[in-house]
């Protein structure tokens, strides 16, 4: 099974290009920079850089709707790949092949992060709070109406 989830900010806009032929396809490719999840005592946060490309209907969107510093997941697979470059030298490629992109956070918290920013985004609504005794948290009035049920 080759089944790869991430995410990440993207590093850049989206790069979109058609492929040539009767039938064009829409081809986008970005960077996500990938948070690692343990560093060690005293380093700084590190990040890989990981090089991602996306066709037809979802390049389109990777290129209307995201722009550098967005926090997306993207869910696919990993491709290799080798082609000789203009010296003769033989180069290696690793990328992931997207099946399924989507936003990773709201588009006030990304707002709020900056453009091109990497830091976490403060909160943009209450917390929820525990209640007394009965093992249940209080739900705040303010996010009443983004809940997917009633209260």
């Amino acid at each position: 099974m080759n089944k790869v989830i991430l995410m990440g900010r993207l590093t850049r806009d989206p790069e979109m290009r058609y492929s040539s032929g009767e039938n064009q396809t829409a081809i986008a490719r970005y960077t996500l920079a990938v948070d690692r999840r343990f560093k060690r005592q005293g380093d700084e946060q590190t990040a890989d850089f990981i090089q991602c490309v996306v066709f037809n209907r979802g390049a389109e969107f990777a290129e209307r709707y995201f722009h550098q510093g967005t926090k997306i997941v993207v869910e696919g697979r990993i491709q290799t790949g080798s082609y000789t470059n203009k010296d003769g030298q033989r180069v290696y490629t690793t990328e992931v092949v997207v099946e399924n992109q989507e936003f990773a956070e709201s588009k006030a918290a990304s707002q709020q992060n900056g453009e091109g920013g990497y830091q976490q985004a403060a909160p943009s609504r209450p917390e929820p709070t525990q209640a007394a005794g009965d093992g249940f948290m209080n739900i705040p009035d303010a996010i009443e109406e983004e809940l997917p049920f009633k209260v």
